[in-house]
């Protein structure tokens, strides 16, 4: 069995290209799971596996919200548990590479657990600003359409991201991937999946929470906006 040294360095040339990404993504998470999936590499973990435990960690923070008052520990561990279930995310992708190749099973779980990941923390925000009003600062039904509306822009933009990626043209085989555009992931670190767990640090801040949260799915809707332009657009030049 591979050492985890030997694991990381075939990881360092078999990783997905940084188009598109954020910083965080680029910098921060795909380091992280690369060395969560060397290590799952020396354990004998499948892929399947890891995503399995990219879920446990962050359907555990789900629940946290939902059922727990808030509180700057609660945050905390929250964040924590998100963070660690995003690392994950991205190790069970490293680690199929690693292995030579995922499978169509793998890939549908990835998307589906990722899909419900999404839909479920809006939904627990929103039973949390229904069972502690008081915490949160909330002083009126009006503030529930928030984490509504923020669900409805994150699964959009999952979907839609996720189909135009399957209907556009595949790139010739051996063609030159694109450089990687350090503006764009500057741009996309509003939207970025990390960056928006940082909001949870602020659980304990009551009304600071709520309009953090907020604020990032205003910012969620206008980047909805842009992409389906943008999609749009795009998949208007192919023909099928």
């Amino acid at each position: 069995m591979a050492s985890v040294g030997t694991a990381l360095r075939e990881l360092r040339g078999a990783q997905k290209s940084a188009k598109g990404v954020s910083l965080y993504s680029r910098f921060v998470n795909r380091p992280a799971g690369r060395y969560l999936a060397a290590g799952s590499y020396v354990l004998g973990l499948t892929p399947n596996q890891v995503t399995l435990v990219s879920a446990a960690f962050s359907f555990a923070a789900v629940a946290a919200v939902a059922l727990v008052a808030p509180s700057w520990g609660l945050g905390v561990a929250v964040w924590a548990a998100l963070a660690v279930g995003f690392a994950f995310d991205s190790a069970d992708g490293q680690l199929a590479r690693l292995r030579g190749g995922g499978s169509a099973a793998g890939e549908w779980l990835d998307h589906v657990v990722d899909c419900a990941k999404l839909t479920a923390l809006h939904t627990c925000v929103l039973i949390a600003f229904h069972r502690f009003p008081e915490a949160y600062g909330i002083d009126g039904d009006g503030w529930l359409l928030v984490p509504l509306g923020f669900q409805f822009a994150s699964v959009v933009t999952f979907f839609g991201g996720l189909l135009t990626e399957k209907l556009k043209p595949k790139p010739a085989p051996g063609s030159p991937a694109a450089a990687p555009s350090t503006l764009r992931a500057v741009a996309l670190l509003p939207v970025d999946y990390g960056v928006f767990c940082l909001v949870f640090l602020l659980l304990g801040g009551g009304k600071t929470f709520v309009w953090a949260y907020a604020g990032l799915g205003a910012v969620a809707a206008l980047f909805l906006a842009a992409f389906l332009t943008k999609w749009f657009r795009e998949l208007s030049a192919v023909r099928r």
